[in-house]
């Protein structure tokens, strides 16, 4: 899959930009705060029909302005696909393809296959369990309509049944029982498919780990849920006076976590700023890889600021990843000219270098 053309109009600090674009490699070079990282987003807004660092849609629009458009034209395994998104502030976005407006915004989701790699991707290690669960499930949302499906149901059932709890006076208790059992259903195929995922994931991020720092630090990950042991429709049932006095459900599937681990302890507390940002870039290559291999085309890469605290060593592996025939359309930022110079030298591939500035995109050169 290649993104030919993108035109964002007032989204963040970008005000006007139109961009023809390399089929293999884009990079963009400035300083903190110019845009790269805006620019990189509102392609990945036209996968995800969401920001990736600012889930309110009206902040993304840029100041003084009433509205933000995005426009991407893709080719998609020889066949030309055009998307388009706008926001208006105080209005439900609108979102189309080829001119056809999605009746929801779920049935888009997998149509362009993305993965983003990004400095913010730190609180996979540092946030909370949720920012773990968003990993997995916007993942595998990509390309298994059943779990997206699944996931959208139990996470309204979980609404209201929380909503039912929030109820002052007697709870009708027939309603309750019918919220648990769609908790119940939707939760095992969450939770079969998302242990089945951990499980052929693993072996592969170790893999990318070990390329990447060349060491003999083991790394893992623990899928953590109340499936694992427990039969949550009875386990779901006994916390329910529980919840009532809480207000809100307390066991499920919106309570799994990923143990991350280094050599057998949580990374959280052993790892180096090094070693967090190598084991966050192995799990997003993983990624790339894993869903290359599950898709009918090959994902674009997204590599915002990606070479950061880490040491020359792993820089150059890296490199050497972005380089590899198995990669396709890949984006890339920096603020170190040298990282970028020394990618388009060792490449015989097409690449365009952009030099980006208060939110303009400067063409610097090309490699046809």
């Amino acid at each position: 899959m290649i993104l030919e053309k993108l035109s964002i109009l007032n989204y963040k600090n970008i005000e006007q930009v139109e961009l023809t674009l390399s089929p293999k490699i884009n990079c963009f070079l400035g300083s903190n705060g110019m845009g790269k990282t805006n620019l990189l987003d509102a392609i990945y807004y036209l996968s995800f029909c969401k920001s990736y660092n600012n889930p309110i849609d009206s902040q993304n629009i840029r100041h003084n302005s009433d509205f933000a458009v995005i426009q991407g034209w893709y080719d998609v395994e020889e066949k030309k696909e055009e998307f388009f998104c706008s926001l208006r502030r105080r209005q439900k976005k609108q979102f189309k393809r080829n001119k056809k407006e999605y009746e929801r915004l779920s049935e888009h989701i997998g149509s362009l296959p993305l993965i983003m790699i990004s400095p913010s991707d730190s609180e996979l290690i540092n946030g909370g369990s949720e920012e773990r669960r968003k990993f997995i499930d916007q993942f595998l949302s990509q390309f298994d309509k059943e779990y997206l499906h699944a996931l959208l149901n139990y996470n309204k059932a979980l609404q209201q049944r929380n909503a039912l709890l929030k109820l002052e006076g007697a709870i009708d208790e027939t309603l309750l029982d019918l919220w648990d059992e769609q908790l119940v259903a939707e939760g095992y195929v969450i939770y079969d498919k998302r242990k089945n995922f951990v499980d052929k994931f693993i072996p592969t991020f170790q893999k990318f780990y070990n390329f990447i720092c060349s060491s003999n630090e083991k790394v893992e990950l623990k899928y953590e849920s109340h499936f694992l042991e427990n039969d949550f429709g009875q386990l779901i049932r006994q916390r329910r006076e529980r919840d009532k006095i809480l207000g809100y459900t307390t066991v499920g599937i919106h309570k799994d976590d990923l143990d991350m681990q280094m050599d057998g302890y949580s990374i959280k507390r052993v790892g180096s700023q090094g070693q967090n940002k190598t084991y966050v870039v192995a799990l997003k290559f993983a990624q790339f890889d894993f869903l290359s291999k599950a898709g009918m085309t090959l994902p674009i890469l997204l590599m915002d600021d990606i070479f950061d605290k880490l040491d020359s060593s792993r820089v150059e592996q890296i490199i050497n990843l972005v380089l590899d025939k198995d990669f396709g359309q890949i984006f890339i930022t920096d603020t170190n000219r040298e990282h970028l110079d020394e990618i388009l030298s060792r490449t015989n591939s097409m690449y365009h270098l952009y030099e980006v500035n208060k939110g303009e995109v400067i063409p610097k050169n090309t490699m046809i």
